[in-house]
């Protein structure tokens, strides 16, 4: 057994205050920017921030596995944690602010299978993670943008000409 850590950032074009409510609000957003490996998210308890309770399905390699998961916030409106109720995995968001928007970052670190399974699963699931949460970060922006959108620009005719 050996403990795998992947994490993967990428810039959101929208207000980090905004983009955390989409992570934190599991009822309404989150299942809006959820890349096609997961599947049927379902709340139990809550449904925003810290003290939710949610099963999700998440297929990899052609097995899907059932994570059943608390939502804790250590930092509110920061940083976002969410720990599978049935083993040490555990995934935190942490959403920082920047000049055009925000930026995201997803870690998830949890222990390997032991054996032969165990092996398979260091030597493939890094990278098959890395490329849904590259995938999740691309779904989060285009959503925060769509519910975010830059202000309109206004084109203000010239003003009339007055020399006579």
């Amino acid at each position: 057994m050996a403990q795998l850590n992947v994490i993967e950032e990428g810039a959101v074009g929208a207000p980090a205050d905004r983009v955390y409510e989409y992570i934190a609000n599991t009822s309404e957003h989150h299942r809006h920017f959820l890349p096609p490996s997961f599947s049927d998210l379902r709340v139990e308890e809550g449904g925003y921030g810290a003290g939710t309770i949610f099963r999700v399905r998440i297929t990899l390699a052609g097995s899907t596995r059932e994570l059943h998961m608390r939502v804790d916030e250590p930092l509110p409106g920061r940083v976002l944690t969410e720990s599978d109720l049935h083993s040490p995995m555990i995934t935190t968001w942490t959403v920082t602010p920047d000049t055009a928007g925000c930026r995201v970052r997803i870690a998830t670190e949890w222990t390997s299978a032991s054996g032969l399974q165990g092996f398979l699963e260091r030597l493939f699931a890094p990278g098959a993670m890395r490329k849904i949460y590259r995938d999740e970060l691309v779904r989060l922006d285009r959503y925060a943008r769509s519910r975010n959108p830059p202000p309109a620009r206004t084109i203000h005719p010239p003003p009339p000409n007055t020399a006579q």
